[in-house]
């Protein structure tokens, strides 16, 4: 029996209202691959996306706003991001 990795997640964000804005916040290491990848994951069109490089320039931290219409959806999109090898999601 498989257990969902996203369940803490799952029950935390079931106590907010939907469709909501959504911030979602990852730390790459700086390769440009890497950062392009994460960034893909967002609508250009509607998110607001901020990069930050750390103080070594090691890695980037990148937070994303971004209007979400369900729990389903914002998961999705985490099940994506860690596939990005390095990605670590906060």
């Amino acid at each position: 029996m498989s257990q969902d990795p996203w369940k803490g997640l799952r029950e935390k964000l079931e106590e907010r209202n939907w469709p909501a804005v959504y911030l979602f916040k990852f730390i790459v290491p700086a390769d440009n691959q890497k950062v392009a990848q994460t960034e893909g994951l967002f609508d250009s069109k509607t998110a607001q996306i901020e990069l930050r490089k750390s103080k070594t320039g090691k890695f980037v931290s990148i937070s994303a706003k971004e209007m979400m219409m369900d729990v389903d959806s914002v998961i999705q999109r985490y099940e994506e991001a860690v596939k990005i090898p390095g990605l670590m999601a906060l």
